[in-house]
Protein backbone atom coordinates (compact mmCIF):
# COMPACT_ATOMS: atom_id res chain seq x y z
CA UNK A 1 0.00 0.00 0.00
CA UNK A 2 1.71 3.40 -1.03
CA UNK A 3 0.52 5.81 1.69
CA UNK A 4 -0.09 9.81 0.40
CA UNK A 5 1.62 11.97 2.58
CA UNK A 6 1.74 16.24 2.95
CA UNK A 7 4.76 17.92 3.80
CA UNK A 8 4.85 21.08 5.90
CA UNK A 9 7.63 22.91 6.00
CA UNK A 10 10.06 21.87 2.56
CA UNK A 11 12.86 24.04 2.86
CA UNK A 12 15.70 24.36 5.66
CA UNK A 13 15.71 21.10 7.86
CA UNK A 14 12.36 20.55 6.01
CA UNK A 15 14.50 19.75 2.62
CA UNK A 16 15.79 16.69 4.78
CA UNK A 17 12.45 15.33 5.08
CA UNK A 18 11.86 15.90 1.49
CA UNK A 19 14.62 13.65 0.48
CA UNK A 20 13.60 11.34 2.62
CA UNK A 21 10.41 11.48 1.10
CA UNK A 22 11.94 11.16 -1.83
CA UNK A 23 13.62 8.23 -0.76
CA UNK A 24 10.61 6.06 0.47
CA UNK A 25 8.18 7.07 -2.34
CA UNK A 26 11.20 4.84 -4.41
CA UNK A 27 10.27 2.59 -2.47
CA UNK A 28 6.73 2.11 -2.98
CA UNK A 29 5.83 3.04 0.55
CA UNK A 30 4.60 6.78 0.00
CA UNK A 31 3.41 9.20 -2.50
CA UNK A 32 4.43 12.48 -2.15
CA UNK A 33 0.82 14.34 -2.66
CA UNK A 34 1.34 17.85 -1.18
CA UNK A 35 3.55 19.99 -0.29
CA UNK A 36 2.72 23.20 2.12
CA UNK A 37 4.94 26.02 1.97
CA UNK A 38 4.29 30.05 1.77
CA UNK A 39 6.53 30.17 -1.58
CA UNK A 40 5.81 26.95 -3.79
CA UNK A 41 9.40 25.05 -4.60
CA UNK A 42 10.69 25.30 -7.90
CA UNK A 43 10.65 22.24 -10.19
CA UNK A 44 14.27 22.14 -9.78
CA UNK A 45 13.68 21.51 -5.87
CA UNK A 46 11.14 18.94 -6.73
CA UNK A 47 13.14 16.65 -8.89
CA UNK A 48 12.06 13.51 -8.71
CA UNK A 49 8.75 14.16 -7.65
CA UNK A 50 7.22 14.33 -11.38
CA UNK A 51 7.68 18.18 -11.54
CA UNK A 52 9.62 17.77 -14.86
CA UNK A 53 7.57 18.89 -17.69
CA UNK A 54 6.81 15.76 -19.68
CA UNK A 55 5.14 14.46 -16.36
CA UNK A 56 3.33 17.82 -14.21
CA UNK A 57 0.05 15.88 -13.52
CA UNK A 58 2.01 13.58 -10.92
CA UNK A 59 3.46 16.85 -9.29
CA UNK A 60 2.59 17.03 -5.43
CA UNK A 61 -0.73 19.86 -4.95
CA UNK A 62 1.53 22.97 -3.77
CA UNK A 63 -0.40 25.51 -1.14
CA UNK A 64 -0.24 27.33 1.54
CA UNK A 65 -3.84 26.32 3.07
CA UNK A 66 -2.49 23.16 5.22
CA UNK A 67 -5.78 21.99 5.84
CA UNK A 68 -7.23 22.09 2.46
CA UNK A 69 -3.75 20.42 1.16
CA UNK A 70 -4.99 17.59 3.58
CA UNK A 71 -8.64 17.72 2.54
CA UNK A 72 -8.03 18.00 -1.35
CA UNK A 73 -5.28 15.18 -1.18
CA UNK A 74 -6.66 12.60 0.86
CA UNK A 75 -3.06 12.64 2.98
CA UNK A 76 -2.77 9.73 5.67
CA UNK A 77 0.21 11.49 6.75
CA UNK A 78 1.14 14.55 7.76
CA UNK A 79 4.75 15.61 8.05
CA UNK A 80 5.01 18.46 10.03
CA UNK A 81 8.40 20.83 9.93
CA UNK A 82 7.41 24.30 10.81
CA UNK A 83 8.16 26.98 13.10
CA UNK A 84 7.88 25.78 16.93
CA UNK A 85 4.83 28.02 17.88
CA UNK A 86 2.98 26.28 14.55
CA UNK A 87 3.45 22.77 16.04
CA UNK A 88 0.30 22.19 17.88
CA UNK A 89 -2.36 24.43 15.53
CA UNK A 90 -0.95 22.06 12.47
CA UNK A 91 -1.04 18.81 14.34
CA UNK A 92 -4.81 19.84 15.45
CA UNK A 93 -5.36 20.00 12.27
CA UNK A 94 -4.07 17.01 11.08
CA UNK A 95 -5.73 15.44 13.80
CA UNK A 96 -9.26 17.24 13.02
CA UNK A 97 -9.45 15.64 9.66
CA UNK A 98 -7.73 12.23 10.62
CA UNK A 99 -4.47 12.49 9.45
CA UNK A 100 -1.53 10.60 11.10
CA UNK A 101 1.51 12.69 12.10
CA UNK A 102 5.34 12.96 11.80
CA UNK A 103 5.65 15.80 13.69
CA UNK A 104 9.74 18.09 14.38
CA UNK A 105 11.07 18.07 17.77
CA UNK A 106 10.44 20.05 19.93
CA UNK A 107 6.00 18.87 19.58
CA UNK A 108 5.31 21.87 21.15
CA UNK A 109 7.18 25.48 23.20
CA UNK A 110 4.89 24.53 26.26
CA UNK A 111 3.99 21.68 28.01
CA UNK A 112 0.59 22.78 27.87
CA UNK A 113 0.52 22.59 24.30
CA UNK A 114 2.30 19.63 24.16
CA UNK A 115 -1.11 18.47 26.32
CA UNK A 116 -3.16 19.79 24.16
CA UNK A 117 -2.01 17.94 20.99
CA UNK A 118 -1.84 14.67 22.40
CA UNK A 119 -6.00 15.45 23.49
CA UNK A 120 -6.15 16.09 19.57
CA UNK A 121 -4.62 12.76 18.65
CA UNK A 122 -5.91 10.73 21.07
CA UNK A 123 -9.91 11.94 20.60
CA UNK A 124 -9.22 11.73 16.58
CA UNK A 125 -7.60 7.99 17.37
CA UNK A 126 -4.38 9.18 15.18
CA UNK A 127 -0.98 8.23 15.21
CA UNK A 128 1.31 10.87 16.57
CA UNK A 129 5.42 10.55 16.16
CA UNK A 130 7.95 12.73 17.24
CA UNK A 131 10.94 13.41 15.65
CA UNK A 132 13.71 12.81 17.30
CA UNK A 133 15.41 10.63 15.01
CA UNK A 134 18.09 9.63 17.29
CA UNK A 135 15.43 7.65 19.00
CA UNK A 136 15.45 5.27 16.08
CA UNK A 137 18.61 4.11 16.48
CA UNK A 138 19.18 0.11 17.23
CA UNK A 139 21.69 1.40 19.74
CA UNK A 140 19.78 2.69 22.31
CA UNK A 141 18.03 -1.14 23.06
CA UNK A 142 21.24 -2.33 22.80
CA UNK A 143 22.50 0.24 25.22
CA UNK A 144 20.12 -0.71 27.92
CA UNK A 145 20.19 -4.35 27.18
CA UNK A 146 24.24 -3.67 28.07
CA UNK A 147 22.89 -2.04 31.13
CA UNK A 148 20.35 -4.38 32.11
CA UNK A 149 23.17 -7.25 32.02
CA UNK A 150 25.38 -5.75 34.33
CA UNK A 151 28.09 -4.80 31.60
CA UNK A 152 29.34 -1.60 33.33
CA UNK A 153 27.97 -2.60 36.62
CA UNK A 154 25.92 -0.48 38.85
CA UNK A 155 25.07 2.86 36.89
CA UNK A 156 25.84 5.65 38.29
CA UNK A 157 24.30 8.18 36.48
CA UNK A 158 24.42 9.87 32.58
CA UNK A 159 25.95 12.16 30.76
CA UNK A 160 25.51 13.94 27.79
CA UNK A 161 27.87 16.56 25.91
CA UNK A 162 27.04 18.69 22.58
CA UNK A 163 29.62 20.98 21.43
CA UNK A 164 28.46 22.53 18.01
CA UNK A 165 29.02 25.80 16.34
CA UNK A 166 26.23 28.21 14.74
CA UNK A 167 27.44 31.76 13.77
CA UNK A 168 25.14 34.87 13.90
CA UNK A 169 23.66 34.79 10.65
CA UNK A 170 21.65 31.27 12.11
CA UNK A 171 20.10 33.68 14.20
CA UNK A 172 18.84 35.26 11.76
CA UNK A 173 17.76 32.99 9.50
CA UNK A 174 13.93 33.50 11.02
CA UNK A 175 12.04 35.48 13.10
CA UNK A 176 11.61 32.86 15.63
CA UNK A 177 15.01 31.73 15.64
CA UNK A 178 16.78 32.62 19.12
CA UNK A 179 13.80 33.77 20.35
CA UNK A 180 12.16 32.49 23.89
CA UNK A 181 8.49 34.25 22.79
CA UNK A 182 7.00 36.35 20.32
CA UNK A 183 6.35 39.81 20.13
CA UNK A 184 2.34 38.70 20.61
CA UNK A 185 3.54 36.52 24.09
CA UNK A 186 3.88 32.99 21.83
CA UNK A 187 6.38 30.95 23.22
CA UNK A 188 8.90 29.76 21.07
CA UNK A 189 12.20 28.46 23.37
CA UNK A 190 14.63 28.11 20.60
CA UNK A 191 17.42 27.01 23.14
CA UNK A 192 20.65 24.84 22.69
CA UNK A 193 18.95 22.47 25.08
CA UNK A 194 15.29 23.01 23.65
CA UNK A 195 15.78 22.35 19.69
CA UNK A 196 19.55 22.21 18.09
CA UNK A 197 21.04 20.26 20.70
CA UNK A 198 17.18 18.61 22.08
CA UNK A 199 18.56 15.02 20.84
CA UNK A 200 20.94 15.09 23.30
CA UNK A 201 18.83 15.72 26.04
CA UNK A 202 16.07 13.46 24.68
CA UNK A 203 18.46 10.13 23.76
CA UNK A 204 19.82 10.09 27.75
CA UNK A 205 16.70 10.46 29.08
CA UNK A 206 15.75 7.40 26.61
CA UNK A 207 19.15 5.30 27.20
CA UNK A 208 17.76 5.83 30.87
CA UNK A 209 14.33 4.64 30.57
CA UNK A 210 13.38 7.87 31.86
CA UNK A 211 10.55 9.38 29.11
CA UNK A 212 7.41 9.52 31.52
CA UNK A 213 6.51 12.75 33.55
CA UNK A 214 6.52 10.87 36.64
CA UNK A 215 9.85 9.87 36.26
CA UNK A 216 11.11 13.64 36.79
CA UNK A 217 11.95 14.15 40.81
CA UNK A 218 13.65 17.61 40.26
CA UNK A 219 15.18 19.79 37.01
CA UNK A 220 18.23 21.80 37.48
CA UNK A 221 18.48 24.30 34.16
CA UNK A 222 21.50 26.79 33.93
CA UNK A 223 21.06 28.99 30.75
CA UNK A 224 23.77 31.32 29.54
CA UNK A 225 23.79 33.03 26.12
CA UNK A 226 26.84 34.37 24.02
CA UNK A 227 25.01 36.00 20.99
CA UNK A 228 22.53 38.50 20.71
CA UNK A 229 19.44 36.62 21.61
CA UNK A 230 16.89 36.10 23.79
CA UNK A 231 17.33 32.06 24.06
CA UNK A 232 20.32 30.62 25.64
CA UNK A 233 23.23 28.91 23.40
CA UNK A 234 25.35 27.72 26.24
CA UNK A 235 23.49 25.76 28.44
CA UNK A 236 23.39 22.30 31.07
CA UNK A 237 20.52 20.99 32.45
CA UNK A 238 20.71 18.25 35.77
CA UNK A 239 17.99 16.00 36.61
CA UNK A 240 17.32 13.71 39.37
CA UNK A 241 15.25 11.08 38.55
CA UNK A 242 12.76 9.41 40.67
CA UNK A 243 14.90 6.07 40.48
CA UNK A 244 17.39 8.47 42.06
CA UNK A 245 19.42 8.75 39.25
CA UNK A 246 21.12 12.11 37.80
CA UNK A 247 21.25 12.54 34.40
CA UNK A 248 23.31 16.17 33.35
CA UNK A 249 23.15 17.09 29.76
CA UNK A 250 25.77 20.19 28.72
CA UNK A 251 25.44 21.72 25.35
CA UNK A 252 26.51 24.79 23.50
CA UNK A 253 26.34 26.57 20.18
CA UNK A 254 29.74 28.43 20.83
CA UNK A 255 31.88 25.78 20.72
CA UNK A 256 35.79 26.30 20.25
CA UNK A 257 35.67 22.84 17.89
CA UNK A 258 32.45 21.54 16.85
CA UNK A 259 31.83 17.56 17.72
CA UNK A 260 29.94 14.85 17.44
CA UNK A 261 27.45 14.87 20.29
CA UNK A 262 27.13 12.10 22.74
CA UNK A 263 25.71 10.32 26.11
CA UNK A 264 27.81 8.57 27.96
CA UNK A 265 26.54 5.75 30.77
CA UNK A 266 28.98 5.88 33.93
CA UNK A 267 28.78 2.58 35.66
CA UNK A 268 30.54 1.17 38.77
CA UNK A 269 32.93 -1.08 36.26
CA UNK A 270 32.89 0.56 32.66
CA UNK A 271 31.27 3.13 30.85
CA UNK A 272 29.14 3.37 27.50
CA UNK A 273 29.54 6.27 25.14
CA UNK A 274 27.03 6.85 22.17
CA UNK A 275 27.55 9.20 19.42
CA UNK A 276 24.53 9.12 18.62
CA UNK A 277 24.29 11.04 14.82
CA UNK A 278 26.69 8.60 14.03
CA UNK A 279 24.91 5.38 16.20
CA UNK A 280 28.05 4.10 17.57
CA UNK A 281 29.15 2.94 21.22
CA UNK A 282 31.44 2.12 22.72
CA UNK A 283 31.91 0.13 25.75
CA UNK A 284 34.81 0.05 28.19
CA UNK A 285 35.53 -2.31 31.22
CA UNK A 286 38.19 -2.36 33.61
CA UNK A 287 38.23 -6.52 32.65
CA UNK A 288 37.72 -6.35 29.08
CA UNK A 289 39.03 -4.65 25.97
CA UNK A 290 36.90 -1.81 24.26
CA UNK A 291 33.89 -2.42 22.60
CA UNK A 292 33.65 -0.18 19.67
CA UNK A 293 29.93 -0.99 17.53
CA UNK A 294 28.25 0.95 14.74
CA UNK A 295 24.33 0.05 15.01
CA UNK A 296 21.69 0.35 12.26
CA UNK A 297 18.97 2.98 12.55
CA UNK A 298 14.87 2.99 11.53
CA UNK A 299 13.70 5.72 10.20
CA UNK A 300 10.57 7.13 11.90
CA UNK A 301 8.58 8.12 8.80
CA UNK A 302 9.18 4.13 7.69
CA UNK A 303 8.12 3.40 11.18
CA UNK A 304 4.93 5.47 11.00
CA UNK A 305 4.11 3.69 7.57
CA UNK A 306 5.00 0.12 8.63
CA UNK A 307 2.27 1.00 11.66
CA UNK A 308 -0.31 2.20 9.78
CA UNK A 309 0.27 -1.20 7.35
CA UNK A 310 1.48 -3.55 9.71
CA UNK A 311 0.38 -2.81 13.15
CA UNK A 312 4.23 -1.92 14.00
CA UNK A 313 5.18 -0.48 17.17
CA UNK A 314 5.42 3.87 17.20
CA UNK A 315 9.52 4.37 18.07
CA UNK A 316 8.67 7.66 19.25
CA UNK A 317 4.95 8.42 20.78
CA UNK A 318 4.23 11.69 21.58
CA UNK A 319 3.80 10.27 25.11
CA UNK A 320 7.24 9.04 25.09
CA UNK A 321 8.97 12.57 24.84
CA UNK A 322 7.02 13.60 28.46
CA UNK A 323 9.84 13.85 30.31
CA UNK A 324 11.58 15.79 27.74
CA UNK A 325 8.97 17.98 27.77
CA UNK A 326 8.63 18.46 31.28
CA UNK A 327 12.20 19.46 30.86
CA UNK A 328 11.07 21.95 28.00
CA UNK A 329 8.81 23.73 30.78
CA UNK A 330 11.61 24.36 33.06
CA UNK A 331 13.55 25.67 30.59
CA UNK A 332 10.62 27.56 29.52
CA UNK A 333 9.71 28.88 32.76
CA UNK A 334 13.45 29.47 34.22
CA UNK A 335 14.63 33.14 34.22
CA UNK A 336 15.88 34.67 31.21
CA UNK A 337 19.47 33.42 30.04
CA UNK A 338 22.30 35.27 31.59
CA UNK A 339 24.37 37.19 29.04
CA UNK A 340 27.91 36.36 28.84
CA UNK A 341 30.36 39.00 30.14
CA UNK A 342 32.23 39.91 26.85
CA UNK A 343 35.68 38.20 28.79
CA UNK A 344 33.91 35.23 27.92
CA UNK A 345 33.47 35.12 24.60
CA UNK A 346 35.55 36.36 21.16
CA UNK A 347 34.15 36.73 17.77
CA UNK A 348 35.56 34.40 14.78
CA UNK A 349 35.42 35.17 11.30
CA UNK A 350 33.15 32.89 9.25
CA UNK A 351 32.20 32.74 5.40
CA UNK A 352 28.59 33.72 5.71
CA UNK A 353 28.99 35.82 8.88
CA UNK A 354 30.77 35.91 12.36
CA UNK A 355 30.33 33.40 15.13
CA UNK A 356 30.81 33.76 18.67
CA UNK A 357 32.83 31.55 20.53
CA UNK A 358 32.99 30.83 24.16
CA UNK A 359 36.72 30.39 25.79
CA UNK A 360 37.41 26.89 27.49
CA UNK A 361 33.49 25.95 26.66
CA UNK A 362 34.65 22.41 25.11
CA UNK A 363 36.44 21.30 27.84
CA UNK A 364 33.73 22.65 30.50
CA UNK A 365 30.86 20.64 28.58
CA UNK A 366 33.10 17.19 28.30
CA UNK A 367 33.78 17.96 31.94
CA UNK A 368 29.93 18.03 32.73
CA UNK A 369 29.41 14.84 30.94
CA UNK A 370 32.04 13.61 32.96
CA UNK A 371 31.43 14.42 36.28
CA UNK A 372 27.34 15.47 36.12
CA UNK A 373 28.31 18.61 37.13
CA UNK A 374 27.02 22.07 36.17
CA UNK A 375 28.41 24.94 34.49
CA UNK A 376 28.64 26.65 38.17
CA UNK A 377 30.39 23.94 39.59
CA UNK A 378 32.96 23.83 37.01
CA UNK A 379 34.93 26.90 38.07
CA UNK A 380 33.56 28.90 35.45
CA UNK A 381 34.06 32.51 36.57
CA UNK A 382 30.91 33.48 34.40
CA UNK A 383 28.72 30.42 35.88
CA UNK A 384 28.51 31.64 39.44
CA UNK A 385 25.30 32.77 40.80
CA UNK A 386 24.57 36.52 40.16
CA UNK A 387 24.80 36.72 43.98
CA UNK A 388 28.27 34.67 44.18
CA UNK A 389 29.94 37.08 41.58
CA UNK A 390 28.42 40.14 43.73
CA UNK A 391 30.83 39.13 46.83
Amino acid sequence: MTIPVVLAGARGHGAWHLRNIRRLAGDGLVRLAGICELDPLTAAELDGFGAAEDAPEDAPEQSADFAGLLERTGARIAVVCTPIPTHRELAEAAAARGVHLLLEKPPAPSYGEYQRLQQAAAEADIACQIGFQSLGSHAIPAIRGLIAGGAIGEVRGLGAAGAWARDEAYYRRAPWAGRRRLDDGRDVVDGVLTNPLAHALATALAVDGSTGYGDMASIEPELFRANDIEADDTSCVRVTTTAGRQITVAATLCAERPDEPYVMVHGSTGRITFWYKQDRVLVQRADAPPEDTVYGRTDLLENLVQHLTRGAGLLVPAAATAAFMRCLEAVRTAPDPRPLPRTAWRTVPGEAAPRRVVRGIDGLVAAAAETLSLYSELGADWARSEEAAAR
